[in-house]
């Protein structure tokens, strides 16, 4: 039969053991997610940059349009007027030149 140490020796070895090896996956484990939230956080960083980058130049551009708008909103109303007349006349000759022949 055994003594009281060798079987706390071997019950310290079966239990001992596979903990010891959970413990060794466990931090495997969480080492390797540790570098993949890293490895994710860089990317939305990135991320992150070339959207604001499109928004400033977005942005940009609105104003510009906004610009445009009020500045010259009237004068370009009255441009595409006179071009709609122009367009009218140029009708209006076509037809009476087709009437005259």
């Amino acid at each position: 039969m055994m003594n009281g140490v060798t079987a706390i020796f071997l019950a310290s070895i079966i239990v001992g053991l596979p903990v010891v090896a959970i413990l060794v996956m466990a931090n495997r484990f969480f080492r390797f997610r540790e570098k993949k939230l890293e490895v994710e956080a860089v990317n939305a960083a990135e991320k992150a940059a070339q959207y604001a980058s499109r928004s400033g130049e977005l942005e940009q551009r609105v104003r510009i349009l906004e610009q445009i708008v009020t500045d010259s909103g009237a004068q370009t109303a009255q441009q595409i007027e006179a071009l709609r007349e122009h367009s009218r006349i140029e009708r209006k000759t076509a037809i009476a030149s087709d009437d005259a022949a």
